[in-house]
């Protein structure tokens, strides 16, 4: 007898339409997948307690039903228990949300129905997870810890998200809009970042993106050349510049080819620190915001195995 699934669903995800379109699709998961255990959660702090009850059900596959942030909270949640508890599951995710850019690095169609037929034909992965340290002296200084599956940022990215965040309505054009507006008033900030503890930049920073993934901001293609098994992250960082060079530079992050550019550095690697000398930075974990002054950066091989269609080759390393 196969193992039940177990279904997390934001129901605040796109706008408040992710419940809809799982609904809409539910009959047609089971009759691919067998039992499904729903859970329909809004809060964060109730996921551990609903992972752990599909487990003991005997769960040994875990989809999360809506985007980027909906992902960040279940996985941040998966790595607050055992990891005994946690590799029994292996995650997958179907991309109902603004950006659902981790969706996009894996090559899985957008389209509901036609990501439902990818994760039907999906078989688990072990891929790399990012853990990120930063403090906050809004805080007192205390070191907070997050996980992330898809990309971090530092920089104009932090508050692009909060211009996403607070948008009363989202569209196809919420991130593109957010970013103009942003870098238009954006100051860059000057930063000391160390890569793998060798000296990678000093200087003024528009972003600093530590991926795993390859996409973020709903399709910037950031980090192109991103395996999400390689135990490494890509670092893409673009040095501060006259707004008018920047807006420039915003196009071919969309096409890729920011990396021929002098003023964006690229490399690979374990470890990055990252340390603002102008107070904190505004920083992105899979597009929720946050801050800090003194981050660190590290890579988790093969920490997570996670639903990947056979057609996805290109997302991870080559063997």
């Amino acid at each position: 007898m196969a193992s039940p699934i177990l279904i997390v669903v934001n129901p605040s995800a796109c706008g408040g339409k992710a419940e809809a379109v799982f609904s809409s699709l539910r009959q047609r998961l089971e009759a691919a997948l067998g039992e499904l255990i729903v859970v329909v959660s809004r809060q964060p702090a109730d996921l551990p307690s609903h992972i752990e009850a599909g487990i003991a059900a005997g769960a040994d596959r875990l989809i999360a039903v809506g985007g980027d942030g909906t992902n960040h909270a279940v996985v941040n949640a998966l790595f607050g228990l055992p990891e005994a508890s946690r590799s029994r599951l292996a995650f997958g995710n179907l991309p109902v949300g603004t950006g659902s850019d981790w969706a996009r690095a894996l090559g899985m169609p957008l389209e509901a129905e036609a990501a439902l037929e990818w994760l039907v034909r999906a078989h688990p992965v072990a891929c790399d997870v990012g853990m990120v340290e930063y403090s906050d002296p809004q805080k007192e200084e205390r070191r907070l810890g997050r996980f992330f599956l898809n990309i971090a940022s530092a920089g104009v990215s932090g508050e692009v998200d909060r211009r996403v965040n607070r948008a009363r309505r989202r569209s196809s054009a919420t991130f593109l809009r957010a970013t103009i507006a942003t870098l238009l008033r954006y100051r860059p900030q000057s930063v000391i970042v160390d890569c793998d503890e060798h000296r990678f930049y000093e200087g003024p920073c528009y972003l600093l993106a530590v991926a795993n993934g390859r996409f973020f901001g709903r399709g910037m293609w950031v980090a192109p050349h991103a395996f999400v098994n390689d135990g490494l992250f890509d670092i893409i960082l673009v040095e501060g510049m006259p707004r008018h060079r920047i807006l420039f530079a915003l196009k071919t992050i969309y096409s890729g080819t920011h990396l021929e550019r002098s003023d964006v550095h690229s490399m690979r690697a374990s470890r990055v620190q990252v340390i603002s000398e102008e107070g904190p930075l505004s920083l992105d974990f899979d597009g929720e915001e946050a801050s800090g002054q003194s981050i660190r950066f590290q890579v988790l091989p093969g920490a997570l195995r996670v639903l990947i269609h056979p057609s996805s080759h290109s997302t991870l390393k080559p063997l």
